[in-house]
């Protein structure tokens, strides 16, 4: 995967970038690294440009099933509405909603609404030119490896992957960035609802308060791209979000919980039902 190429690609570059000056004089060696920075620079917008930026929702969701906590019905995002969305920016927000819920379901060991939401993501996928990720072929590498959920998150996270590298290659950053923005806030919406029943769990407390940062990556990535008016809508509607994680400090209280849960849940309304 381009992922893997990229954390491998970047240090063997820099140590062959090191080798090279060494062998020239003062003068070359300063133009060299002038050279050098460029390049490198260069790379790591490429690389940054090509990687999924952000924890994927299956791992994000992986740790509630590892605490044990249980299975909330329909706090989803029913898949039946996938037809609603006709809209490009919507198809894309929704399917990075539909498929933190598919990461949700499948951890979770739902069969029947795995299939459900693949459906639906497929929906979408086709209405974006990307058929050939949600193929069959996803569902039977999902059914084969029900009882492996470090499989599992790597299938699913794999998809997104690829999704991301599809709409980000063929110049789409803003609809990358949309899907992204969607599977962030239905992973928190999950982790929050499941948080209020059960916010006890130290783990889950935890991880609401490591999203801070994976938020703040999100605001920063998006801000090249802001020129693009469905994009700009989207971050204006994380407001809310911003102000709360904006107040806390190294540990969450119950109020906590209940406000950025209620900040998560109104951008979340909003982008499902528009």
């Amino acid at each position: 995967m381009k992922k893997t190429i990229a954390v491998l690609l970047l240090p063997m570059l820099l140590i062959s970038f090191l080798c090279f000056t060494g062998c020239k004089n003062n003068e070359a060696k300063k133009i060299q690294k002038q050279v050098e920075e460029k390049q490198v620079k260069e790379i790591q917008g490429q690389i940054k440009e090509n990687v999924y930026p952000l924890p994927s929702s299956a791992e994000v969701i992986k740790m509630l099933s590892d605490l044990d906590v249980g299975y909330q019905i329909g706090i989803t995002n029913p898949s039946e509405n996938a037809k609603k969305y006709l809209r490009s920016n919507t198809r894309a927000i929704n399917l990075g909603v539909f498929g933190a819920d598919l990461s949700y379901v499948t951890l979770y060991n739902i069969p029947q609404e795995v299939i459900n939401f693949l459906n639906s993501i497929r929906s979408l996928a086709n209405e974006l030119n990307m058929a050939k990720i949600y193929d069959e072929s996803l569902y039977e590498k999902i059914k084969q490896n029900y009882d492996n959920k470090e499989e599992l998150v790597k299938i699913l996270t794999s998809a997104f992957n690829d999704t991301y590298v599809y709409l980000s290659d063929n110049e789409q950053q803003a609809l990358a960035l949309l899907v992204v923005g969607g599977a962030w806030i239905e992973g928190m919406y999950l982790t929050c609802n499941v948080t209020y029943a059960a916010y006890q769990f130290a783990g889950i407390s935890k991880n609401l308060l490591e999203q801070k940062h994976s938020f703040e990556i999100y605001l920063d990535i998006t801000k090249p791209y802001l020129n693009d008016p469905n994009l700009n809508d989207f971050v204006n509607k994380l407001e809310p979000i911003k102000t709360v994680y904006a107040g806390l400090t190294t540990s969450l209280t119950s109020t906590d919980i209940a406000n950025i849960t209620k900040a998560i849940e109104g951008v979340r309304n909003d982008i499902v039902l528009q």
